[in-house]
């Protein structure tokens, strides 16, 4: 493994660093409560990586078993116990433990503790995951669309279940 080819080519840097408050309010809520906080974009970290906080309720929630052809997608547990499907079995995972699935792992992630919790969700590359969320967020409100709008959208953002 080796360092990438340098991608700034100044001589003495420049001030370019993003700060979000901890205080700041989610980007998206979810009619169920759930909340997301895009901290960095692909469109922001221009398409290295997405990075985004991930807020459940204590309601039963998260996508069951799928896998994506062209992002990995990591998971670190910041409160409360999520079930990470690993590809073999779902696992209970708690603060500070860590999951990270390449291109192609089969995974899923569930709240079916009855409390809250929370998770840094990361996505390499810096796919469009914002348009993915908003979706969902909308499809829970104004229904689900028909299937073969559905297969396109989960086509599009690169969701294939199992």
């Amino acid at each position: 493994m080796t360092y990438p080819e340098p991608s700034y080519f100044g001589d003495k840097g420049e001030v370019s660093a993003t700060f979000r408050p901890a205080g700041h309010e989610p980007d998206l809520t979810y009619q169920s409560g759930n909340t997301v906080d895009y901290l960095a974009t692909g469109a922001s970290t221009g398409g290295k990586f997405g990075l985004y906080r991930w807020n459940m309720g204590p309601e039963p929630s998260g996508p069951g078993p799928h896998f994506h052809r062209s992002l990995s997608e990591s998971f670190f547990i910041l409160s409360g116990t999520v079930k990470i499907f690993n590809g073999d079995r779902w696992i209970d995972t708690v603060p500070g433990d860590f999951v990270h699935v390449p291109e192609g792992g089969i995974h899923g992630f569930r709240n079916e503790s009855g409390e809250p919790a929370s998770m840094l969700l990361h996505f390499s590359p810096g796919a469009p995951r914002e348009g993915y969320f908003e979706g969902l967020a909308e499809f829970a409100v104004s229904g689900r669309p028909g299937e073969e709008e559905l297969a396109e959208f989960f086509l599009r953002h690169d969701n294939h279940w199992l």
